[in-house]
């Protein structure tokens, strides 16, 4: 009988909480803070992504040197090519 009643009371403990949970919850003040959350939450965003465009701008900068580089190496290699096939019919 000990047990009912100690289940019992859990159950009227938990009913109880999720009651009292429900209205601070939904509370002016809890609304007021979930808004200044959200509000932060999105300025935070804003943020990440200003610094994800700046960093693809950057990497897209790197590649496009990169394949500078690479174009002006082949065709170096390409007139050496040339250049040492010249010799060679000399």
């Amino acid at each position: 009988m000990n047990t009912f009643w100690t289940k019992l009371g859990l159950f009227a403990g938990g009913v109880l909480f999720g009651t009292a949970g429900i209205k601070i919850l939904s509370s002016k003040d809890a609304k007021k803070a979930y808004t200044h959350t959200t509000a932060a939450v999105l300025r935070a965003k804003d943020c990440v992504m200003t610094t994800a465009t700046a960093i693809k701008e950057n990497a897209d900068d790197i590649l496009a040197d990169a394949k500078e580089i690479n174009e002006a190496r082949a065709a170096k290699e390409a007139e050496e090519v040339d250049d040492t096939s010249c010799e060679a019919e000399a």
